[in-house]
């Protein structure tokens, strides 16, 4: 089992000026200088939540000069956004300056309005746009040149420099967990990075078998690779990081209330939850903290981590991407590697 870490930043207008990236920095060196094997960063438009995050290239780039050995991860590229060239050629930097340790995770855009962002991307056909993207950044990193037209309406062809330093880009596709996007990773030489916000263990391990099954089908002995993220806080004693996670946490679920709820409740499909009062609200976080904390995140002391690490490697994962800036207090959350860092050799 590999351990990454994973950012998302609760609040980007939190603190000023560079003290907003600390917890991103300094936790990277740390995890660069003990054996981690990635850092992933997203992107993330319009909204303070997750909003450090525009552009996970040009985060990527300063990851890559501050570091040595880890991989710098994009998780994800939202690929309908962007032409398929730009994300080449931005990554390519990325690849230079990290000498070789580039890697992206696409994904199709899960909100309309950062679709303005598209230059007529079509919010409809977005997977399929992905899919595309993903084509076209592959040849284009391999040094093929692609057809296209200029500003003069004439058609040419280009390619892209610097020249990568790796011969084939390392690709990722990202899955909010339908399991037709497992196997069209497995289908496309792609690893996955998924969740638990919209799936338990039982069935993330039916849609990696699934994908197992499509790699080997498609590919002959090449099995892929599994990535999970998880909200992640250790320490000593459990009570303690309960009361640390308890109020952050309960607020990034209340965030992101429409995406989670319904499925760490029973709630019906056709339930209008607008329609809830406050604290019948704050009574649905409540229950899907409890649900978060003991199933569906990295909690608790070292031992009681290493069973949910168990537990993911039974079923097919390899890598747990850890999610650590989920409103944590700065300190405290870093402080929080260093436990982290003794799960990982356990698993070494």
């Amino acid at each position: 089992m590999q351990f990454g870490l994973f950012y998302f930043a609760n609040d980007s207008t939190a603190v000023a000026g560079e003290g907003r990236y600390r917890i991103l920095l300094d936790g990277v060196r740390f995890a660069d200088q003990n054996g981690f094997s990635a850092v992933w960063t997203p992107e993330r438009h319009f909204h303070a939540f997750g909003g450090l995050y525009p552009n996970p290239s040009v985060v990527g780039a300063a990851l890559a000069v501050a570091t040595e050995n880890i991989t710098i991860r994009a998780g994800s590229v939202v690929a309908p956004l962007h032409s398929p060239l730009r994300i080449a050629e931005e990554w390519s930097v990325v690849d230079n300056l990290s000498g070789g340790r580039a890697e992206v995770s696409f994904a199709s855009g899960w909100h309309p309005v950062d679709f303005c962002l598209s230059q007529g991307s079509s919010y409809v056909d977005r997977k399929k746009t992905m899919m595309d993207t993903i084509d076209q950044v592959r040849t284009l990193w391999l040094g093929d040149s692609v057809d296209v037209i200029d500003g003069a309406g004439d058609p040419t062809s280009v390619q892209i420099f610097p020249p990568p330093v790796q011969s084939e880009l390392p690709v990722w596709i990202t899955s909010a967990g339908e399991v037709e996007t497992f196997r069209i990773a497995g289908a496309s030489k792609a690893g996955v990075l998924t969740h638990l916000l919209h799936q338990d263990l039982d069935e993330l391990a039916e849609k990696i078998k699934a994908y197992r099954e499509t790699a080997r089908q498609e590919h002959g002995d090449w099995e892929g690779r599994v990535a999970v993220m998880l909200h992640t806080f250790l320490g000593e004693d459990r009570e303690y990081v309960r009361q640390v996670v308890h109020e952050p946490l309960c607020a990034y679920l209340k965030s992101s209330f429409h995406l989670i709820v319904r499925s760490v409740t029973d709630v019906g499909p056709d339930f209008d939850l607008d329609s809830l009062e406050e604290e019948d609200v704050d009574f649905l976080v409540s229950r899907s903290f409890n649900t978060y904390f003991d199933e569906r995140g990295l909690f608790g002391t070292v031992d009681e981590a290493a069973g949910m690490v168990e537990r993911l490697r039974g079923i097919g994962v390899d890598e747990i991407a850890c999610l650590i800036d989920f409103g944590v207090e700065g300190d405290v959350a870093l402080n929080g590697l260093k436990p982290l860092d003794e799960l990982r050799r356990l698993f070494q």
